[in-house]
């Protein structure tokens, strides 16, 4: 219980000093748009190249990662089926699909981690496993669905590694794989950078906040409700469906999963969404509220599951 709230408090707290310097237009009327690209071509590389180096790849080989990534994968396919028969779009469905199944498993899954389930370092897998692949695949559909020349056959390909975000994953993955160790003249301006990346991003949230219609008003309400309810209900339930029927978790394990399922969307997928001009209302909106619905759901959870 304490883990969820002191998670839910920090988040809460930044978001309102983003909300507020919105308000009085400390940072002028550029003010989100300048924090988005400092967190998804500077900041957000530097964090993810930097965790990715020191990470220890080994775990992304485990039956507990095994259930995160089929039940990811089962409540984004149920949106995607959804978008394509509504006909939403490629860059909609993609956003939709991401807040129905890419988790906070950074600055709320971290804390949460630690406080609920114990140890901070059952939450990496499911980190690694959404920078390294998930992330990648993601923006490079967006980047490809884009309007405009998309260039030849060789330059689409190539399109992962013209994006910061994909690029910073996939040196991070390449120095932890190769098992170098990095001079702390290199990792230290790095790691002081990357350290801008969730605030940047969270202020920049709050910032967007002020003048946007109530979630249940906007223009994507329909599409925020079904993302809201795969990411808050879905991926937890089918978390659970799977852990307990397929692979016979019970006990930590069990509890570890669903938890990790029940986090919240990702902030940093409002930055994806402001940084290609796609569904910003519907990832602002679907952050906001599966963030408030995963409250009662992860006490929930560690209620009964605990």
């Amino acid at each position: 219980m304490t883990g969820v709230l002191s998670g839910f408090a920090v988040i809460a707290i930044v978001i309102g000093a983003g909300y507020v310097l919105g308000r009085r237009g400390t940072l002028g009327t550029q003010g989100v748009e300048v924090l988005t690209r400092l967190a998804f071509t500077v900041a957000g590389p530097a964090l993810l190249f930097t965790t990715l180096a020191k990470a220890d790849l080994s775990v992304l080989f485990s039956t507990r990662l095994l259930v995160t990534t089929l039940s990811t994968a089962a409540v984004c396919a149920v949106f995607v089926a959804v978008g394509a028969a509504r006909r939403w779009g490629t860059g909609r469905t993609t956003i939709g699909a991401l807040c129905s199944g890419y988790v906070n498993s950074g600055n709320l899954g971290i804390p949460i981690a630690a406080y609920v389930l114990g140890d901070a370092s059952l939450v990496a897998p499911v980190l690694l496993f959404q920078v390294v692949l998930v992330t990648p695949v993601a923006l490079t559909v967006l980047d490809l669905s884009g309007t405009g020349d998309k260039g030849t056959l060789a330059q689409r390909l190539l399109t992962p590694l013209r994006n910061p975000i994909a690029v910073g994953s996939l040196s991070g993955v390449v120095v932890s794989a190769a098992g170098w160790r990095l001079p702390g003249p290199v990792m230290e301006p790095l790691t002081l950078i990357g350290n801008m990346s969730v605030p940047a991003a969270l202020l920049a949230f709050g910032m967007s906040l002020h003048g946007s219609a109530a979630p249940w008003r906007g223009p994507d309400r329909r599409l925020v409700f079904l993302s809201v309810a795969l990411k808050s209900l879905g991926q937890p339930l089918a978390a659970w469906a799977l852990a307990t029927s397929l692979f016979h978790l019970h006990g930590a394990p069990l509890l570890d999963v669903v938890v990790t399922s029940a986090l919240p969307a990702a902030q940093n997928l409002f930055t994806y969404a402001t940084r290609y001009h796609v569904a910003q209302s519907l990832a602002r909106d679907s952050i906001l509220l599966s963030t408030v619905v995963s409250v009662p759901v992860l006490v929930g959870v560690a209620t009964v599951l605990g």
